[in-house]
Protein backbone atom coordinates (compact mmCIF):
# COMPACT_ATOMS: atom_id res chain seq x y z
CA UNK A 1 0.00 0.00 0.00
CA UNK A 2 2.84 2.16 0.56
CA UNK A 3 5.06 4.02 -1.94
CA UNK A 4 6.56 6.89 -3.20
CA UNK A 5 4.89 9.07 -5.48
CA UNK A 6 7.16 11.28 -7.68
CA UNK A 7 5.51 14.89 -9.19
CA UNK A 8 6.95 17.33 -10.79
CA UNK A 9 8.13 20.54 -9.06
CA UNK A 10 5.88 22.45 -11.06
CA UNK A 11 2.86 21.11 -10.06
CA UNK A 12 3.62 21.33 -6.53
CA UNK A 13 4.29 24.86 -6.87
CA UNK A 14 0.74 25.15 -8.99
CA UNK A 15 -1.18 22.93 -6.29
CA UNK A 16 0.74 25.01 -3.13
CA UNK A 17 -0.43 28.29 -4.70
CA UNK A 18 -3.87 27.39 -5.35
CA UNK A 19 -4.02 25.96 -1.79
CA UNK A 20 -2.62 29.46 -0.40
CA UNK A 21 -5.65 30.82 -2.82
CA UNK A 22 -8.38 28.65 -1.18
CA UNK A 23 -7.03 29.41 1.83
CA UNK A 24 -7.27 33.08 1.56
CA UNK A 25 -10.49 33.52 0.16
CA UNK A 26 -12.32 31.28 2.64
CA UNK A 27 -10.51 32.47 6.11
CA UNK A 28 -9.10 35.71 5.23
CA UNK A 29 -11.08 37.28 2.32
CA UNK A 30 -14.18 37.94 4.54
CA UNK A 31 -12.14 38.97 7.42
CA UNK A 32 -10.53 41.89 5.02
CA UNK A 33 -13.63 42.68 3.31
CA UNK A 34 -15.53 42.79 6.77
CA UNK A 35 -12.59 45.70 7.77
CA UNK A 36 -12.96 47.24 4.37
CA UNK A 37 -16.86 47.42 4.67
CA UNK A 38 -16.97 48.88 8.36
CA UNK A 39 -14.40 51.57 7.44
CA UNK A 40 -16.21 52.55 4.08
CA UNK A 41 -19.52 52.36 6.38
CA UNK A 42 -17.52 55.13 8.84
CA UNK A 43 -16.74 57.40 5.73
CA UNK A 44 -19.84 57.42 3.88
CA UNK A 45 -21.62 58.07 8.23
CA UNK A 46 -18.98 61.17 8.40
CA UNK A 47 -19.52 62.36 5.20
CA UNK A 48 -23.29 62.46 5.50
CA UNK A 49 -22.77 64.37 8.47
CA UNK A 50 -21.12 66.65 6.42
CA UNK A 51 -23.12 67.17 3.37
CA UNK A 52 -26.38 68.41 3.50
CA UNK A 53 -27.73 66.36 0.52
CA UNK A 54 -27.40 62.89 2.30
CA UNK A 55 -25.78 59.85 0.21
CA UNK A 56 -29.41 58.31 -0.53
CA UNK A 57 -29.07 53.82 0.58
CA UNK A 58 -30.04 52.98 -3.22
CA UNK A 59 -26.85 54.55 -4.30
CA UNK A 60 -24.58 52.26 -1.84
CA UNK A 61 -26.32 48.87 -2.84
CA UNK A 62 -23.79 46.64 -4.63
CA UNK A 63 -24.11 46.93 -8.48
CA UNK A 64 -24.84 43.58 -9.46
CA UNK A 65 -28.03 44.11 -7.30
CA UNK A 66 -28.82 47.04 -8.89
CA UNK A 67 -28.61 45.65 -12.15
CA UNK A 68 -30.90 42.43 -11.28
CA UNK A 69 -33.54 45.26 -10.03
CA UNK A 70 -33.29 46.75 -13.14
CA UNK A 71 -33.58 43.61 -15.74
CA UNK A 72 -36.49 42.41 -13.42
CA UNK A 73 -38.16 45.37 -13.14
CA UNK A 74 -42.00 44.93 -14.29
CA UNK A 75 -41.88 47.36 -17.28
CA UNK A 76 -38.70 46.51 -18.10
CA UNK A 77 -39.86 42.55 -18.17
CA UNK A 78 -42.72 43.78 -20.47
CA UNK A 79 -40.87 45.74 -23.28
CA UNK A 80 -38.67 42.94 -23.45
CA UNK A 81 -41.33 40.59 -24.13
CA UNK A 82 -42.54 43.04 -26.70
CA UNK A 83 -39.62 43.66 -28.05
CA UNK A 84 -38.83 39.54 -28.56
CA UNK A 85 -42.87 38.80 -30.02
CA UNK A 86 -41.69 41.81 -32.70
CA UNK A 87 -38.59 40.25 -33.56
CA UNK A 88 -39.57 36.82 -33.34
CA UNK A 89 -36.98 35.87 -30.79
CA UNK A 90 -36.74 33.89 -27.54
CA UNK A 91 -37.67 35.37 -24.50
CA UNK A 92 -34.45 34.87 -23.16
CA UNK A 93 -32.46 36.75 -26.12
CA UNK A 94 -34.64 39.32 -25.14
CA UNK A 95 -33.90 39.46 -21.42
CA UNK A 96 -29.72 38.80 -22.20
CA UNK A 97 -30.06 41.83 -24.11
CA UNK A 98 -31.62 43.86 -21.25
CA UNK A 99 -29.08 42.75 -19.22
CA UNK A 100 -26.37 43.64 -21.71
CA UNK A 101 -28.08 47.39 -21.72
CA UNK A 102 -28.29 47.50 -17.32
CA UNK A 103 -24.40 46.18 -17.73
CA UNK A 104 -23.47 49.04 -19.32
CA UNK A 105 -25.96 51.76 -17.88
CA UNK A 106 -25.73 50.89 -13.74
CA UNK A 107 -22.98 52.85 -12.19
CA UNK A 108 -20.94 51.37 -9.19
CA UNK A 109 -20.94 54.12 -6.86
CA UNK A 110 -17.31 54.43 -4.71
CA UNK A 111 -17.56 57.38 -1.63
CA UNK A 112 -13.81 56.98 -0.97
CA UNK A 113 -13.37 56.93 -5.03
CA UNK A 114 -15.83 60.40 -5.55
CA UNK A 115 -14.61 62.57 -2.28
CA UNK A 116 -11.45 61.32 -1.48
CA UNK A 117 -10.20 60.90 -5.32
CA UNK A 118 -12.72 62.66 -7.79
CA UNK A 119 -13.67 65.93 -5.54
CA UNK A 120 -9.69 66.90 -4.51
CA UNK A 121 -9.13 65.76 -8.59
CA UNK A 122 -11.69 68.22 -9.50
CA UNK A 123 -10.94 70.96 -7.33
CA UNK A 124 -7.01 70.48 -8.85
CA UNK A 125 -7.71 70.18 -12.10
CA UNK A 126 -10.27 73.62 -11.77
CA UNK A 127 -7.75 75.55 -10.34
CA UNK A 128 -4.77 74.68 -12.33
CA UNK A 129 -7.12 75.94 -15.43
CA UNK A 130 -9.22 78.98 -14.28
CA UNK A 131 -9.46 80.86 -11.50
CA UNK A 132 -13.25 79.87 -10.79
CA UNK A 133 -16.01 82.15 -9.26
CA UNK A 134 -19.00 81.38 -7.21
CA UNK A 135 -21.69 83.25 -9.13
CA UNK A 136 -25.28 84.28 -7.78
CA UNK A 137 -26.58 81.57 -4.92
CA UNK A 138 -29.80 81.47 -3.40
CA UNK A 139 -28.12 79.88 -0.19
CA UNK A 140 -30.96 80.81 1.84
CA UNK A 141 -33.51 78.38 -0.15
CA UNK A 142 -30.72 76.24 -0.83
CA UNK A 143 -30.23 75.48 2.27
CA UNK A 144 -34.06 74.76 2.71
CA UNK A 145 -34.34 72.12 0.24
CA UNK A 146 -36.08 69.25 2.05
CA UNK A 147 -32.77 66.35 2.51
CA UNK A 148 -34.92 63.25 1.36
CA UNK A 149 -36.22 65.24 -1.90
CA UNK A 150 -34.68 64.15 -5.25
CA UNK A 151 -32.16 66.66 -6.18
CA UNK A 152 -31.56 67.15 -9.84
CA UNK A 153 -28.63 70.12 -10.86
CA UNK A 154 -30.29 71.47 -13.99
CA UNK A 155 -26.98 73.12 -16.23
CA UNK A 156 -26.49 74.64 -19.55
CA UNK A 157 -23.58 72.85 -21.32
CA UNK A 158 -20.91 74.08 -22.36
CA UNK A 159 -17.79 72.43 -21.96
CA UNK A 160 -16.70 69.04 -20.84
CA UNK A 161 -15.08 70.84 -18.02
CA UNK A 162 -18.85 71.67 -16.44
CA UNK A 163 -18.80 68.04 -15.30
CA UNK A 164 -15.47 68.85 -12.66
CA UNK A 165 -16.74 72.45 -11.87
CA UNK A 166 -19.84 71.49 -10.65
CA UNK A 167 -18.29 68.52 -9.04
CA UNK A 168 -15.50 70.75 -7.26
CA UNK A 169 -18.24 72.80 -5.84
CA UNK A 170 -20.84 70.93 -5.01
CA UNK A 171 -18.73 68.70 -3.78
CA UNK A 172 -19.63 70.24 0.24
CA UNK A 173 -23.28 69.22 -0.49
CA UNK A 174 -23.81 66.26 -2.37
CA UNK A 175 -22.44 63.15 -4.54
CA UNK A 176 -23.51 64.39 -8.13
CA UNK A 177 -24.56 61.57 -10.64
CA UNK A 178 -24.59 62.51 -14.47
CA UNK A 179 -25.42 61.12 -17.51
CA UNK A 180 -21.93 60.77 -19.96
CA UNK A 181 -21.97 60.07 -23.01
CA UNK A 182 -20.25 57.31 -24.95
CA UNK A 183 -17.43 59.56 -25.51
CA UNK A 184 -16.21 58.60 -22.07
CA UNK A 185 -16.39 54.98 -22.72
CA UNK A 186 -12.51 54.03 -22.77
CA UNK A 187 -10.26 52.27 -20.42
CA UNK A 188 -9.31 53.71 -17.55
CA UNK A 189 -11.62 56.98 -17.67
CA UNK A 190 -14.61 54.61 -17.85
CA UNK A 191 -13.99 53.07 -14.74
CA UNK A 192 -13.13 56.12 -12.83
CA UNK A 193 -16.31 57.31 -13.99
CA UNK A 194 -18.58 54.73 -13.26
CA UNK A 195 -17.17 54.41 -9.58
CA UNK A 196 -17.62 58.52 -9.36
CA UNK A 197 -21.65 57.37 -9.88
CA UNK A 198 -21.98 58.35 -13.41
CA UNK A 199 -24.35 56.64 -15.82
CA UNK A 200 -23.34 56.19 -19.48
CA UNK A 201 -25.85 56.57 -22.06
CA UNK A 202 -26.43 55.84 -25.75
CA UNK A 203 -27.49 59.53 -27.65
CA UNK A 204 -29.82 59.30 -29.88
CA UNK A 205 -30.25 55.58 -29.83
CA UNK A 206 -33.54 54.47 -31.66
CA UNK A 207 -33.88 51.28 -29.70
CA UNK A 208 -37.12 51.14 -28.16
CA UNK A 209 -36.03 48.26 -25.83
CA UNK A 210 -32.77 50.19 -25.00
CA UNK A 211 -34.38 53.60 -23.91
CA UNK A 212 -36.90 51.74 -21.45
CA UNK A 213 -33.91 50.07 -19.62
CA UNK A 214 -32.85 53.54 -19.57
CA UNK A 215 -35.90 55.64 -18.71
CA UNK A 216 -36.88 53.00 -15.96
CA UNK A 217 -33.27 53.67 -14.00
CA UNK A 218 -33.76 57.09 -14.36
CA UNK A 219 -37.40 56.76 -12.69
CA UNK A 220 -35.80 54.04 -10.00
CA UNK A 221 -32.75 56.36 -9.12
CA UNK A 222 -35.00 59.79 -8.63
CA UNK A 223 -37.50 57.90 -6.65
CA UNK A 224 -34.66 56.64 -4.53
CA UNK A 225 -33.92 60.32 -4.23
CA UNK A 226 -30.55 59.72 -5.63
CA UNK A 227 -29.03 63.76 -6.47
CA UNK A 228 -28.52 64.01 -10.36
CA UNK A 229 -27.02 66.71 -12.32
CA UNK A 230 -28.73 67.04 -15.90
CA UNK A 231 -27.97 68.70 -19.31
CA UNK A 232 -31.39 69.34 -20.95
CA UNK A 233 -29.60 70.70 -23.94
CA UNK A 234 -28.11 67.57 -24.91
CA UNK A 235 -24.87 68.57 -25.95
CA UNK A 236 -22.28 71.15 -25.99
CA UNK A 237 -23.61 74.37 -27.42
CA UNK A 238 -21.50 75.09 -30.86
CA UNK A 239 -22.06 78.48 -31.19
CA UNK A 240 -22.74 79.76 -27.73
CA UNK A 241 -26.26 80.16 -27.22
CA UNK A 242 -28.87 78.35 -24.91
CA UNK A 243 -29.58 75.11 -27.21
CA UNK A 244 -33.29 74.24 -27.47
CA UNK A 245 -34.19 71.88 -24.49
CA UNK A 246 -34.27 68.35 -24.73
CA UNK A 247 -36.52 66.20 -22.95
CA UNK A 248 -35.12 62.79 -22.80
CA UNK A 249 -34.08 62.26 -19.18
CA UNK A 250 -36.21 64.97 -17.78
CA UNK A 251 -39.31 62.76 -19.09
CA UNK A 252 -37.56 60.00 -17.41
CA UNK A 253 -37.92 61.60 -14.26
CA UNK A 254 -41.38 63.37 -13.93
CA UNK A 255 -43.52 61.64 -16.64
CA UNK A 256 -45.37 59.22 -14.14
CA UNK A 257 -44.80 61.86 -10.56
CA UNK A 258 -47.38 61.60 -8.33
CA UNK A 259 -47.16 64.34 -5.70
CA UNK A 260 -49.04 62.71 -3.48
CA UNK A 261 -47.36 59.61 -2.91
CA UNK A 262 -44.00 59.97 -4.12
CA UNK A 263 -40.71 62.05 -2.50
CA UNK A 264 -40.72 65.69 -4.10
CA UNK A 265 -38.27 66.35 -7.18
CA UNK A 266 -36.54 69.65 -6.73
CA UNK A 267 -34.41 71.20 -9.77
CA UNK A 268 -31.59 73.34 -9.18
CA UNK A 269 -30.75 75.48 -11.96
CA UNK A 270 -27.13 76.12 -12.60
CA UNK A 271 -25.17 78.40 -14.73
CA UNK A 272 -21.84 77.74 -16.15
CA UNK A 273 -19.38 80.45 -18.38
CA UNK A 274 -15.99 80.34 -19.19
CA UNK A 275 -13.11 83.36 -19.84
CA UNK A 276 -12.00 80.38 -22.63
CA UNK A 277 -13.55 77.11 -23.58
CA UNK A 278 -10.80 74.49 -24.14
CA UNK A 279 -12.51 73.10 -26.99
CA UNK A 280 -14.29 76.03 -28.97
CA UNK A 281 -12.38 76.23 -31.79
CA UNK A 282 -13.53 72.63 -31.90
CA UNK A 283 -16.96 73.65 -31.20
CA UNK A 284 -17.32 76.84 -33.74
CA UNK A 285 -15.65 74.70 -36.64
CA UNK A 286 -19.13 73.47 -38.54
CA UNK A 287 -19.95 77.07 -38.28
CA UNK A 288 -16.61 78.22 -39.45
CA UNK A 289 -16.98 76.06 -42.25
CA UNK A 290 -20.12 77.44 -43.38
CA UNK A 291 -19.18 80.95 -43.75
CA UNK A 292 -15.64 79.83 -45.56
CA UNK A 293 -13.24 80.86 -42.66
CA UNK A 294 -10.21 78.87 -41.58
CA UNK A 295 -11.08 76.61 -39.06
CA UNK A 296 -9.01 74.22 -36.17
CA UNK A 297 -8.97 70.57 -37.26
CA UNK A 298 -9.38 67.94 -34.08
CA UNK A 299 -6.60 65.83 -34.10
CA UNK A 300 -5.21 63.64 -31.45
CA UNK A 301 -1.65 64.50 -32.20
CA UNK A 302 -2.94 68.20 -31.75
CA UNK A 303 -4.04 67.79 -28.62
CA UNK A 304 -1.37 66.20 -27.07
CA UNK A 305 1.02 68.91 -28.75
CA UNK A 306 -1.48 70.87 -27.04
CA UNK A 307 -1.05 69.62 -23.78
CA UNK A 308 3.14 68.98 -24.07
CA UNK A 309 3.08 72.86 -24.73
CA UNK A 310 1.26 73.29 -21.87
CA UNK A 311 3.25 71.60 -20.10
CA UNK A 312 6.75 73.27 -21.44
CA UNK A 313 5.19 76.63 -20.29
CA UNK A 314 4.26 75.60 -17.02
CA UNK A 315 7.96 74.72 -15.94
CA UNK A 316 9.17 77.99 -17.64
CA UNK A 317 6.73 79.67 -15.59
CA UNK A 318 5.68 81.23 -18.54
CA UNK A 319 1.72 79.09 -17.96
CA UNK A 320 -1.13 81.78 -17.62
CA UNK A 321 -4.36 80.03 -17.06
CA UNK A 322 -7.78 80.57 -18.91
CA UNK A 323 -9.13 83.50 -17.34
CA UNK A 324 -12.35 83.31 -15.00
CA UNK A 325 -14.94 80.50 -14.73
CA UNK A 326 -17.88 81.34 -12.76
CA UNK A 327 -20.80 79.12 -11.72
CA UNK A 328 -24.12 80.40 -10.25
CA UNK A 329 -27.05 78.25 -8.70
CA UNK A 330 -30.85 79.71 -8.70
CA UNK A 331 -33.51 79.59 -6.48
CA UNK A 332 -34.92 75.60 -6.21
CA UNK A 333 -37.86 74.79 -8.30
CA UNK A 334 -40.55 72.26 -6.56
CA UNK A 335 -41.78 70.04 -8.68
CA UNK A 336 -44.61 69.37 -6.30
CA UNK A 337 -45.13 72.98 -5.68
CA UNK A 338 -44.95 73.58 -9.76
CA UNK A 339 -47.70 71.36 -10.47
CA UNK A 340 -49.51 73.13 -7.47
CA UNK A 341 -48.89 76.09 -9.57
CA UNK A 342 -50.48 74.78 -12.75
CA UNK A 343 -53.25 72.83 -11.00
CA UNK A 344 -51.67 69.95 -13.54
CA UNK A 345 -50.60 66.32 -12.32
CA UNK A 346 -48.49 64.26 -14.86
CA UNK A 347 -49.76 60.94 -14.15
CA UNK A 348 -53.47 61.46 -14.78
CA UNK A 349 -52.79 63.54 -18.03
CA UNK A 350 -52.67 61.74 -21.91
CA UNK A 351 -49.48 61.08 -23.61
CA UNK A 352 -49.64 63.96 -25.34
CA UNK A 353 -50.65 66.57 -22.84
CA UNK A 354 -47.79 65.28 -20.63
CA UNK A 355 -45.58 66.17 -23.63
CA UNK A 356 -46.52 69.39 -23.87
CA UNK A 357 -46.96 69.85 -19.94
CA UNK A 358 -42.92 68.59 -19.31
CA UNK A 359 -41.91 70.47 -22.37
CA UNK A 360 -43.52 73.78 -20.52
CA UNK A 361 -41.50 72.69 -17.13
CA UNK A 362 -37.97 72.43 -19.52
CA UNK A 363 -38.36 75.48 -20.82
CA UNK A 364 -39.21 76.92 -17.27
CA UNK A 365 -35.81 75.45 -16.06
CA UNK A 366 -33.81 76.78 -18.98
CA UNK A 367 -35.14 80.37 -18.78
CA UNK A 368 -34.06 79.65 -14.57
CA UNK A 369 -30.87 78.49 -16.07
CA UNK A 370 -29.94 80.82 -17.99
CA UNK A 371 -30.87 84.10 -15.54
CA UNK A 372 -28.05 82.75 -13.63
CA UNK A 373 -24.85 82.13 -16.08
CA UNK A 374 -22.50 84.37 -14.80
CA UNK A 375 -21.33 87.67 -17.13
CA UNK A 376 -17.42 87.41 -17.02
CA UNK A 377 -14.88 89.99 -18.50
CA UNK A 378 -14.43 88.11 -22.10
CA UNK A 379 -17.73 87.70 -22.72
CA UNK A 380 -18.77 91.63 -22.20
CA UNK A 381 -15.81 92.75 -24.22
CA UNK A 382 -17.09 89.96 -27.12
CA UNK A 383 -20.42 91.19 -26.79
CA UNK A 384 -19.17 95.03 -27.21
CA UNK A 385 -17.23 93.80 -29.88
CA UNK A 386 -19.76 92.16 -31.66
CA UNK A 387 -22.07 95.35 -31.46
CA UNK A 388 -19.45 97.76 -32.70
CA UNK A 389 -19.42 95.77 -35.51
CA UNK A 390 -16.54 96.44 -38.40
CA UNK A 391 -15.46 100.00 -36.45
CA UNK A 392 -12.45 100.31 -34.27
CA UNK A 393 -12.92 101.06 -31.18
CA UNK A 394 -10.74 102.67 -28.35
CA UNK A 395 -9.83 101.34 -25.22
CA UNK A 396 -11.39 104.51 -23.41
CA UNK A 397 -14.69 104.27 -25.50
CA UNK A 398 -14.13 100.27 -24.69
CA UNK A 399 -14.19 100.75 -21.26
CA UNK A 400 -17.01 103.04 -21.49
CA UNK A 401 -19.23 100.76 -23.26
CA UNK A 402 -18.38 97.74 -20.70
CA UNK A 403 -19.41 99.46 -18.16
CA UNK A 404 -22.60 100.84 -19.43
CA UNK A 405 -23.44 97.31 -20.70
CA UNK A 406 -22.30 95.79 -16.92
CA UNK A 407 -24.46 98.42 -15.08
CA UNK A 408 -27.32 97.54 -17.45
CA UNK A 409 -27.29 93.58 -16.68
CA UNK A 410 -26.79 94.60 -13.04
CA UNK A 411 -30.34 96.84 -12.97
CA UNK A 412 -31.88 93.69 -14.96
CA UNK A 413 -30.55 90.79 -11.79
CA UNK A 414 -27.72 89.49 -13.68
CA UNK A 415 -24.62 88.69 -11.66
CA UNK A 416 -21.65 90.18 -13.48
CA UNK A 417 -18.29 88.96 -12.20
CA UNK A 418 -15.90 92.06 -11.78
CA UNK A 419 -12.64 91.04 -10.50
CA UNK A 420 -11.28 92.48 -7.90
CA UNK A 421 -14.03 94.53 -7.95
CA UNK A 422 -11.99 96.98 -10.68
CA UNK A 423 -13.89 97.37 -13.60
CA UNK A 424 -10.74 99.16 -15.44
CA UNK A 425 -9.14 95.37 -14.20
CA UNK A 426 -12.02 93.73 -15.35
CA UNK A 427 -11.99 95.34 -18.80
CA UNK A 428 -8.25 94.73 -18.78
CA UNK A 429 -8.48 91.38 -18.65
CA UNK A 430 -11.12 90.97 -20.74
CA UNK A 431 -8.98 92.49 -23.94
CA UNK A 432 -6.27 90.78 -22.77
CA UNK A 433 -7.89 87.26 -23.55
CA UNK A 434 -8.94 88.53 -26.63
CA UNK A 435 -5.69 90.20 -28.16
CA UNK A 436 -3.59 86.98 -26.95
CA UNK A 437 -6.06 85.12 -29.20
CA UNK A 438 -5.85 87.05 -31.84
CA UNK A 439 -9.80 87.26 -31.81
CA UNK A 440 -9.39 91.05 -31.58
CA UNK A 441 -6.14 93.46 -33.16
CA UNK A 442 -4.83 96.25 -32.34
CA UNK A 443 -4.57 99.19 -35.42
CA UNK A 444 -1.71 101.15 -35.90
CA UNK A 445 -3.49 103.81 -34.79
CA UNK A 446 -3.81 102.50 -31.28
CA UNK A 447 -7.17 101.06 -31.68
CA UNK A 448 -8.77 97.71 -31.14
CA UNK A 449 -10.95 96.08 -33.78
CA UNK A 450 -12.88 92.65 -33.92
CA UNK A 451 -10.60 89.89 -36.29
CA UNK A 452 -12.62 89.06 -39.41
CA UNK A 453 -11.08 85.78 -39.81
CA UNK A 454 -11.87 85.19 -35.92
CA UNK A 455 -15.40 86.68 -36.02
CA UNK A 456 -17.26 83.00 -35.82
CA UNK A 457 -15.23 82.62 -32.52
CA UNK A 458 -15.79 86.14 -30.96
CA UNK A 459 -19.95 85.46 -31.54
CA UNK A 460 -19.36 82.26 -29.64
CA UNK A 461 -17.91 84.14 -26.26
CA UNK A 462 -20.42 86.97 -26.89
CA UNK A 463 -23.49 84.58 -26.97
CA UNK A 464 -22.76 83.29 -23.99
CA UNK A 465 -24.71 85.99 -22.34
CA UNK A 466 -26.77 87.42 -25.34
CA UNK A 467 -30.30 85.71 -24.05
CA UNK A 468 -29.62 88.38 -20.70
CA UNK A 469 -29.33 91.10 -23.37
CA UNK A 470 -31.80 89.91 -25.68
CA UNK A 471 -34.90 91.56 -23.58
CA UNK A 472 -33.23 94.77 -22.88
CA UNK A 473 -31.57 94.37 -26.44
CA UNK A 474 -32.93 97.73 -27.80
CA UNK A 475 -31.81 99.87 -25.33
CA UNK A 476 -28.77 98.67 -24.32
CA UNK A 477 -27.38 98.14 -27.92
CA UNK A 478 -28.62 101.76 -28.79
CA UNK A 479 -26.79 103.56 -25.00
CA UNK A 480 -23.06 100.87 -26.15
CA UNK A 481 -23.60 102.46 -29.51
CA UNK A 482 -23.36 105.72 -28.21
CA UNK A 483 -20.43 104.84 -25.77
Amino acid sequence: MGGIVELPVWFVAVAAILALVGLLDRLLVPSVRWFLRRRVNRVIDDLNDHIHLRIQPFKLNKRASLIDRLIYDQDVIKAAEAWAIEHDEPRASAIERVRVYAKEIVPAFNAYAYFRVGARAARGLSTILYRVRLGFSDDDNLRKIDPDAAVVFVMNHRSNMDYVLVTYLAASNSALSYAVGEWARIWPLQSLIRAMGAYFIRRDSGDPLYRKVLSRYVHIATSEGVTQAVFPEGGLSRDGKLRPTRLGLLSYMVSDFDPERQRDIVFVPVGLNYDRVMEDRNLTKSLQKETGQRHWRFGTWKVVKYILRGIGLSLRGRWFRFGYASVGFGPPVSLRDYLKRESRDFSTLSQKARFTAIEKLGDHLMTEVGQVIPALPVSLAAQVFTMAGNKPISELELKSRIFSLASDLEAAGVHVHIPRQDRDYAVGAGLRMLTLRRLVVETEEGLYLANPDEQVLLNYYANSIAHLIKPHRARISKKTAAG
